[in-house]
């Protein structure tokens, strides 16, 4: 039954082609060769297309084309909230459990539009 929900969260996503991997890889939770496999990945320029700092998660259209890039808050860098627009550089990283789709880590804004932008808040 469980299956069933999250294939109707992707179904229902704001951004159609876009879907959120299940399970979640954080920072937190990524192993340490996932991150190496990261850092060997050479930076890519995409542009945020949607990010919801409440639901702590967004997506990257890349500047090469392709499908958008999961993006976790938790590999948001910098002391901005990214909005739609930002111009971002990263590197992929493969999700498991077949590693072959990618979530966007070490995202640095390089880039931001003219809105005004908000810092994070820590707490």
């Amino acid at each position: 039954m469980s299956s069933l929900n999250v294939g109707d969260q992707n179904k229902s996503s704001p951004t159609k082609g876009s879907t959120i991997p299940s399970p979640l890889i954080t920072r937190r939770t990524r192993t340490p060769s996932m991150s190496e496999r990261a850092l060997q990945s050479p930076e890519l320029l995409g542009t945020i297309k949607l990010f919801c700092r409440e639901k702590g998660h967004g997506f990257i259209t890349p500047n090469t084309g392709g499908e958008d890039i999961f993006v976790h808050v938790s590999d948001v860098e910098g002391e901005y909230v990214p909005l739609p627009g930002d111009t971002v550089k990263y590197r992929l990283c493969p999700i498991p459990p077949k590693f072959e789709k990618y979530q966007a880590v070490h995202v640095h804004i390089v880039n931001l539009t003219p809105e005004v932008h908000t810092k994070w808040e820590y707490s």
